[in-house]
């Protein structure tokens, strides 16, 4: 929760190798605003990534067929690209809710 004073403020978003976009925090009032920092690979691309790479790797493992092996690795060269070469959105930031300033 970022408590903002002045109008037209801007943000950025980092963990020190992916940043964000600046993002115009733009309002009325001061206020309160509460932020999402969420990845671009969800949970259920993660699992889906795995069990690809788990299947792919199994059938190569026991049919000995050279093409199915390499594509054990496509799930790993996605998150790799993922993570270091689309590194502009892999950090997102969606506003959760404004909240009122409460005074007191």
């Amino acid at each position: 929760m970022i408590e903002i004073q002045d109008n037209h403020s801007r943000i950025v978003v980092t963990d020190g190798f992916h940043f964000t976009k600046p993002i115009d925090l733009i309002y009325k009032q001061p206020s309160y605003y509460h932020f999402k920092v969420v990845c671009s690979i969800d949970d259920m691309q993660l699992l889906g990534n795995f069990f690809v790479l788990v299947v792919f790797y199994l059938l190569g493992f026991f049919t000995g067929v050279f093409i199915v092996k390499l594509l054990s690795f496509l799930p790993i060269v996605y998150l790799l690209f993922a993570y270091y070469i689309d590194r502009h959105s892999f950090i997102q930031v969606k506003q959760d809710r404004l909240l009122p300033k409460i005074k007191g």
